[in-house]
């Protein structure tokens, strides 16, 4: 299945991997349509992205303004959901409740919203690709949010393959990447904690946004894979 031609909707497709695999659905042929709550995300997006792409702003917590967004984009061939905020990680006596659920309303509820209203909407042989993290299957001091929420989403990738067949669903479960998620940390540091995550995995390094790009692209070529999560992250769930 190639992509030449069809429409890919990328929410959370301004910044990081979400950009990413929009260069690299536009670089195959598709038209990348770009969603972020930020303006000036969805601007510099669409600078950097090919003519034709589209892009629109919308917050993925409001249930009107999804609904609304899929209903003017019409008809499109896949959905990738990437959207989240920076990550929370610390002992659970520090976690800020009101981030946390906050964070989980972001990467759960608002990929379970995207869904509901995009899924109708998804040509013949299209699909879903959601985003997870290899924190749900080995989880390390500090992440228990992050943990719980890459769960809820693999566990929800399977139930809505089953529900919504024959769109096929599936996720991906990037280890550590290098992204804006880090953003929060001074550059130095930022730096350090890459070169120190890289020694411990097979590869002897973190990842890149678009190596992770094809992972998601992937998804949406392979016909026969529904339900599936598909794990990238340079061995770390080995080490």
């Amino acid at each position: 299945m190639e992509l030449q031609g069809k429409r890919v909707v990328v929410l959370g497709g301004t910044s990081g991997i979400g950009l990413a695999v929009a260069e690299a659905a536009a670089r195959a042929g598709a038209v990348a349509v770009v969603a972020s709550s930020s303006p000036a995300n969805v601007a510099a997006a669409l600078a950097r992205l090919p003519a034709g792409a589209e892009g629109q702003v919308l917050d993925v917590l409001d249930e009107a303004s999804v609904r609304a967004f899929f209903e003017r984009i019409g008809a499109f061939d896949h959905l990738v959901y990437t959207a989240g905020d920076t990550l929370l990680i610390g002992p659970l006596a520090d976690l800020a409740l009101d981030r946390a659920r906050h964070a989980f309303e972001v990467r759960y509820w608002g990929a379970l919203t995207a869904a509901k209203y995009g899924a109708p909407s998804i040509r013949p042989g299209g699909s879903i690709v959601f985003s997870s993290g290899v924190a749900g299957a080995r989880p390390r001091p500090g992440w228990a949010l992050g943990a719980s929420i890459c769960a809820a989403m693999e566990g929800l990738t399977r139930a809505l393959a089953v529900e919504l067949a024959p769109v096929r669903v599936n996720i991906v479960s990037p280890g550590f990447v290098r992204t804006p998620l880090w953003r929060n940390l001074p550059e130095a540091e930022r730096e350090a904690l890459y070169a120190a995550a890289g020694e411990r995995l097979l590869v002897g390094r973190v990842g890149e946004a678009d190596e992770l790009a094809e992972a998601y692209l992937f998804l949406m070529r392979q016909g026969f894979a529904t339900g599936q999560t598909f794990v990238v992250d340079g061995g770390g769930v080995l080490v």
